[in-house]
């Protein structure tokens, strides 16, 4: 993963779909623009889930990863 400074890190560990995303966006709202949320999660639909939820939000997906046992996303506020 590259090298970005995260503002905030929400674990998602154990929910399944759609809560990943249900969180994502509302931790997502109070943040400011140009900050950076980690999120981590388990469920193995949360890979094309937050790639459909960046693309339809226009919040910018920096990294998303398969680390095996979990799966990591870097999410840049963009409005």
């Amino acid at each position: 993963m590259a090298e970005f400074k995260i503002d905030k890190t929400l674990d998602c560990t154990g929910m399944l779909c759609p809560m990943p995303v249900v969180k994502t966006k509302k931790a997502m709202k109070p943040m400011e623009v140009g900050q950076i949320l980690e999120m981590i999660s388990t469920d193995a639909g949360s890979m094309p889930d937050m790639h459909a939820w960046a693309k339809q939000t226009q919040h910018e997906l920096l990294d998303a990863k398969d680390e095996g046992d979990k799966f990591r996303f870097l999410i840049k506020k963009t409005h």
